[in-house]
């Protein structure tokens, strides 16, 4: 008796009361061109050096969750020997979900945002002979906005292996404590027949030289440097 109602013509029927076929089009034209322009920015300001230091931030529209200060980023780059560096040395592509984060926060603080931070891998970072990037804006006085964060977590086990290059005494207990481990794996009466602490001794000491030798050997040759020393450091042989 009655016909079904076909939501999709109900709308079509809205719309056009509201404007015609050729407005729309016009009007989509219009938005994907000024969306595509803001884009274009957005990429460029992440990609080229900036000469701005700060950006002023509407402090009423600020998530606290997502501010952090320069003391907060150093002791996490520290911990995982990750870098701290701007937003143009990174080679990978940044995501479009980064891009929309970023209109977002520019249409609701009414600014153009400047002079990105970057904290990555050295090996996601294009650094001059020097898995989990975190993309941030500075606000002043040595604080810093989130903004995005993409790709895959850190390696679970990367704190625990990258803490012997801390500093130089976390090294030094580092291989102190392989010497004692691989003296304790040590045949040692094929090196003498009745050992002793002695023996033991002598052994984990000459390991622990050999150990020290190499480490220093291939951190000469690389020229590799502590966390501490590297997390702003915009060199690769750092």
């Amino acid at each position: 008796m009655f016909s079904r109602t076909n939501i999709e013509k109900q709308l079509l029927k809205y719309r056009s009361k509201r404007i015609d076929e050729q407005a729309v089009m016009d009007e989509v034209q219009r938005i994907f061109s000024e969306n595509e322009k803001q884009r274009e920015e957005i990429i460029s300001n992440l990609t080229e050096k900036s000469k701005e230091i700060e950006n002023h931030f509407n402090f009423d529209l600020l998530e606290t969750n997502h501010i952090f200060h320069i003391e907060d980023i150093k002791k996490l780059c520290i911990t995982y020997r990750l870098r701290f560096l701007d937003s143009h040395y990174f080679k990978g592509d940044f995501p479009e979900e980064a891009i929309s984060e970023i209109r977002i926060l520019e249409k609701k603080h009414r600014i153009s945002l400047k002079n990105f931070k970057i904290i990555a891998p050295a090996k996601l970072l294009k650094l001059e002979n020097a898995d989990d990037p975190l993309l941030f804006a500075p606000m002043g006085n040595d604080y810093f906005y989130l903004i995005h964060k993409w790709g895959k977590d850190l390696h679970p086990f990367r704190k625990f292996l990258m803490w012997p290059y801390k500093s130089f005494d976390n090294l030094v207990f580092t291989v102190a404590l392989l010497s004692v481990l691989l003296t304790s794996i040590v045949p040692m009466h094929w090196l003498t027949p009745n050992p002793g602490i002695g023996e033991y001794l002598f052994l984990a000491f000459y390991i622990f030289i050999a150990l020290g030798g190499m480490v220093i050997l291939y951190g000469f040759s690389k020229g590799k440097n502590f966390n501490g020393a590297i997390w702003n450091s915009k060199y690769y042989n750092a």
